[in-house]
């Protein structure tokens, strides 16, 4: 049952504008784990817990979506045994946090070519997206075997098909069309695009949702972020202004 979450602003946040959309790429896990000596699997474990503290931070200060970068569809080309690990990780943390969702009243989601996952992880996937339905409060949304290319060549596709079938017209495709035959076609656009381990790039991920996003690199591995960290990628978010393409105040 959907539980009333009270929305909790620190006072570091106070007077603050939240972005409504926080997309994450968390990155960094195994080189964390390395300046430890332990095993890549070892920061996976150890990422989770972020992912835990990070989604709670956000639905009690009232951020309506997040969306967390877990696995993306170049991560199939990584070692058998690691994909094993983190397949076998992401159904646990599937019925690990059910609790935990529920008691923050977030709605579970999630996005990707979700039919390659295995059998059992898409189980688990259908259950908590079942059990959360009925709440009101942020979404929580996972990124599974994602890429942002291959979201777009699947609508893509799907609109060419409804065009064939002549349920589309060719000249009706425009913006919102496209946005229509995404993986969540009510997700909208993110505001603010955090990427932890330092690297400056996209890394094929939510390429039409980011048009207009404003982006935040921190050097810290995904396992050192924690609710500070996010703080401070909101307060910047809070010193950019955003144009649009126009001009802006100024």
């Amino acid at each position: 049952m959907a539980q009333s979450l009270k929305t909790e602003v620190p006072a570091v946040l106070q007077g603050a504008i939240l972005p409504n959309h926080i997309a994450i790429i968390m990155d960094g896990n195994g080189r964390w784990a390395k300046t430890k000596g332990r095993l890549r699997i070892f920061g996976h474990e150890s990422g989770a817990e972020s992912v835990r503290e990070i989604t709670r931070e956000c639905a009690r200060i009232g951020v309506k979506r997040l969306t967390l970068y877990a696995f993306s569809e170049e991560n199939w080309k990584r070692p058998p045994i690691e994909i094993a690990f983190l397949m076998k990780l992401i159904k646990r943390y599937l019925i690990d946090e059910r609790p935990e969702i529920g008691d923050n009243n977030i709605r579970f989601t999630a996005v990707g070519r979700l039919e390659k996952l295995p059998a059992d992880v898409r189980r688990e996937l259908a259950e908590t997206k079942r059990l959360s339905a009925a709440n009101t409060g942020m979404v929580l949304a996972l990124a599974l075997s994602y890429g942002a290319r291959q979201e777009i060549a699947d609508a893509a596709r799907r609109i060419a098909e409804e065009a064939k079938a002549g349920r589309l017209d060719p000249a009706n495709v425009d913006e919102a069309a496209i946005a229509k035959h995404l993986y969540d076609p009510d997700a909208m656009d993110v505001d603010l695009l955090i990427r932890t381990g330092g690297d400056l790039r996209i890394s094929n991920f939510l390429l039409w949702q980011i048009s207009y996003a404003e982006l935040w690199v921190t050097p810290k591995f995904w396992p050192e972020f924690h609710k500070p960290d996010l703080h401070e990628a909101i307060l910047e978010f809070n010193r950019r202004e955003r144009r649009f393409g126009g001009l802006g105040s100024t």
